[in-house]
């Protein structure tokens, strides 16, 4: 079956998705289940992911630690690293 453009399933006009850390649900700091929400899979999914990929070269957490510092927190516009950045950029001058 031809998909067209008037298939609702293709519909591009809804608003995009916000990638962000929520402060419900979460184990740690909530970076698998932004990831979850994000690309709408389950949770569970993602956490093996994450555990299987730092089981076998440490990738995950390097994924995880990246997550945590650049998805912004529910309720929050900016990232911990942005947060960190912009304090530092406000104090040097």
């Amino acid at each position: 079956m031809n998909k067209t453009l008037d298939d609702p399933q293709l519909d591009n006009h809804s608003s995009p998705r916000a990638l962000r850390r929520p402060t419900h649900g979460r184990m740690l700091a909530g970076v698998a289940a932004g990831l979850a929400n994000y690309f709408d899979v389950d949770v569970t999914a993602v956490r093996v992911a994450l555990a299987v990929l730092s089981l076998i070269g440490g990738a995950g957490v390097a994924i995880y630690v990246a997550g945590w510092l650049l998805m912004p927190e529910e309720g929050s516009d900016e990232s911990i690293a942005s947060e960190f950045i912009r304090s530092h950029q406000a104090g040097s001058h």
